[in-house]
């Protein structure tokens, strides 16, 4: 499979978009970490490491447009973008583009993605990474793809949340930053993500953040993320007001225990 060519469609695409705007830059760099992050979980597991690098590079596509339409990455105002991404790839075609890119160098007989099983699979794994939950009835191979791409959005969205603008939020907080309510935090203790739309402050949004580490399904990506530090930045903030440093150390408390107990 030709990475490569691949990642020029993709460049190519994203020339459409204004790269001056802060957040369209971060998605670009966003999309090629999930990438590599997805290769490395698909190694560390077994499974086949270009389809999941593939998952990684086209998974936020829609995220330009959503910007250009929207000015907004917050989905609840916007459009789901995993579902815009979904449709400008296998509806309006531009999934065509990378196909010819991707196995330009290859025989017709190598290239899997001419079966309409493995587009759809891909389209499905696309569709759900934002998901809050994935939902019964899927079968193996699509939950492990789906779980592969999920952990690799998770592991670079921790990094994204460090970086500007997420780390003007962050000395929001740590001066001025209020207690999260006890339906948040009662989320903490249950080890849930938390849902969409429920957060009012900055503080609630990060401990939503942070929640999604308790649903990384695999070992190499809880190590990959502990390795990148980026998670522990986010729930070791030195905070002023003495709840929420309390409450973050709920956070901390409550994923030590999660990830001790993991069994994947």
């Amino acid at each position: 499979m030709n990475r490569t060519k691949a990642e020029q469609v993709f460049r190519s695409y994203t020339d459409n978009y204004d790269s001056s705007d802060v957040k369209i830059k971060l998605k670009i760099d966003h999309t090629f970490r999930v990438a590599e992050i997805a290769d490395r979980i698909a190694e560390g597991i077994g499974a086949d490491r270009d389809f999941a690098w593939l998952s990684g590079l086209l998974h936020d596509i829609g995220r330009f447009e959503q910007v250009k339409r929207y000015g907004t990455f917050y989905d609840a105002v916007s459009i789901d973008h995993a579902e815009l991404s979904a449709d400008i790839l296998f509806k309006d075609g531009l999934f065509a583009e990378f196909e010819k890119a991707l196995f330009s160098d290859v025989s017709s007989d190598e290239n899997i993605f001419l079966n309409e099983d493995k587009k759809k699979l891909l389209e499905t794994v696309i569709r759900l990474h934002n998901k809050l939950a994935v939902p019964d009835g899927l079968d193996e191979e699509t939950l492990m793809y789906t779980r592969i791409l999920r952990d690799a959005d998770k592991a670079d969205i921790f990094r994204v949340l460090t970086e500007p603008p997420y780390d003007g939020r962050n000395e929001r907080i740590i001066n001025d930053g209020e207690p999260a309510s006890d339906k948040i935090m009662e989320l903490v203790k249950e080890r849930r993500c938390v849902p969409r739309g429920i957060t009012e402050t900055e503080f609630e949004s990060l401990v939503s953040h942070c929640c999604m580490a308790f649903e990384l399904e695999y070992k190499v990506s809880r190590n990959i993320v502990a390795k990148q530090g980026y998670l522990d930045v986010l729930m070791n903030l030195d905070v002023k007001n003495d709840t929420v440093r309390d409450q973050l150390k709920t956070v901390r408390d409550e994923m030590q225990k999660c990830w001790a107990e993991a069994v994947r």
